[in-house]
């Protein structure tokens, strides 16, 4: 018997040696990470992302709100957000979201609902996975009391391409229910407010396409994309708003601030006469949010807008040099 069982314990070596009995990967090729698979669920007034398993994002659109909003938006490093939901100064930064001031009289952004706010007819899940979450969403711009101003149509698109990368995409008509006035003002459009320790206050970096730095280097500087990145509890890690070349204003000028915001707008630049939609106009704006481990050069920044911009090219067919 003891004969025996040496002759087993040796056959098993060598098997495991020769690798018999396992799978082996070829040498000419990279080992292939495992699919990253995704799913929703709708939650009361929100609707709940994740990616295996773990929550990545909720899209919220309760009634009393100013307006639907994005949080949290979680780092696929440390699994914390890399938005916040209200902080000071300015606590009604709602994480990533999109409103506007000074829109017929009213207030889109800040401030309480009876001077403006974006109303959710009920968003719904047109595709849930395993791949991409895509989410659909219409919104009235109304006053208490009075008809809505502007309706908007939301299409977004969560990816998961790699185990440091999470995408959400976001596009967005907007139109004119009656003639709409939107004065010059720097509260408008696509926005995000970080985590306080990402700013650049707490030593955080913020940094454009062309290498400028800090509020000082880039605030109402015309660039493709900005990229807020920090350390906190040993990772690094941030977030980047990438402007499409579909866009009105592309490369637009940027509303950044050094405590954490920072938004692709042109409101602030416009000139005196502001913006000004005749009643059926529509305007379309869409945007990439990229939140990554590392910082934007370890993140590969700028190859993923190169992709994003050939998306959005493809997408509607416009070329730029």
């Amino acid at each position: 018997m003891r004969h025996k069982s040496l002759w087993w314990i040796a056959a098993a070596v060598l098997a495991a040696t020769l690798g018999f009995g396992t799978t082996r990967t070829r040498s000419a090729g990279p080992i292939e990470a495992p699919r990253q698979v995704l799913s929703s669920e709708r939650l009361d007034d929100r609707i709940i992302v994740r990616v295996d398993s773990e929550t990545f994002t909720c899209y919220r659109f309760g009634p009393r709100q100013k307006y639907p909003y994005f949080y949290p938006v979680n780092s696929p490093a440390s699994g914390l957000s890399l938005t916040t939901e209200s902080s000071l100064p300015y606590p009604h930064h709602r994480s990533l979201f999109f409103g506007c001031d000074k829109v017929n009289g009213g207030n889109y952004w800040q401030e309480g609902n009876e001077l403006g706010q974006i109303v959710s007819a009920g968003p719904e899940v047109t595709q849930n996975g395993p791949d991409v979450v895509r989410i659909e969403d219409r919104c009235e711009w109304r006053r208490p009391g009075q008809k809505p101003v502007i309706e908007d149509r939301r299409e977004v698109r969560i990816h998961a391409p790699s185990r440091g990368l999470r995408l959400i995409d976001f596009a967005i008509r907007l139109t004119a229910l009656t003639d709409v006035d939107i004065q010059r003002t720097n509260h408008a459009l696509f926005s995000a407010r970080v985590d306080p320790a990402l700013s650049v206050k707490a030593g955080g970096s913020l940094v454009n396409a062309e290498g400028a730095a800090s509020e000082k280097g880039t605030y109402g500087v015309p660039s493709p994309w900005c990229d807020y990145s920090g350390r906190r509890f040993g990772f690094t890690e941030g977030i980047a708003i990438l402007d499409s070349p579909a866009n009105p204003w592309f490369p637009c000028k940027w509303f950044t601030r050094d405590y954490g915001f920072f938004s692709p707008t042109p409101m602030e630049w416009l000139g005196p006469e502001g913006l000004r939609l005749k009643e059926g106009d529509a305007l379309r704006l869409s945007y990439r949010v990229v939140a990554h481990t590392g910082d934007a050069a370890e993140a590969r920044i700028p190859d993923l807008f190169r992709q994003f911009k050939d998306t959005e090219e493809a997408r509607t067919g416009l070329r730029r040099p």
